[in-house]
């Protein structure tokens, strides 16, 4: 009777720890950019569903270090900017992806290659093709259900 009762009690925990294993882990897929100027793409899951979030420093601001968050609520979010990205960099110089909430600009320098630039409402940054290239195969690489 004893041992039936202790099985009862450690079946709900036995239960949460497998879904914890089940679940991805919050935070932090990859670091594209560190240092001075960051940025980085993060996953944050809740129970019903996972968001995505690019954050990276505010290129507007020289005085202090602001931070901002560019968010994809679903998946299919992500995959636009995933796409975008990858059109762009087959696109020309002046190439615009224009999106509800922020937009992409494709900007070749002559001696510093391809580089693309991020503009929120309020927000600013830019990065390189090489850092456009971690994102597009980030992306691509996530397990989506």
């Amino acid at each position: 009777m004893k041992k039936a009762l202790l099985c009862l009690l450690l079946i709900p925990f036995a239960g949460i720890s497998r879904l914890n294993n089940i679940l991805p882990p919050a935070g932090s897929i990859v670091d594209i950019r560190t240092g001075e100027w960051p940025i980085a793409l993060q996953r944050t899951v809740a129970r019903s569903d996972t968001s995505y979030s690019l954050q990276f420093r505010d290129m507007q601001v020289m005085s202090g270090v602001v931070m901002d968050t560019l968010s994809f609520n679903d998946v299919v979010q992500l995959k636009y900017f995933e796409k975008a990205l990858t059109v762009l960099k087959t696109g020309h110089t002046g190439d615009i992806a224009r999106f509800s909430d922020y937009s992409i600009k494709r900007a070749d320098k002559k001696y510093q290659g391809t580089w693309y630039i991020l503009k929120l409402k309020y927000g600013l940054t830019d990065f390189k093709q090489s850092e456009a290239d971690i994102l597009i195969k980030t992306i691509k690489g996530l397990k989506f259900e």
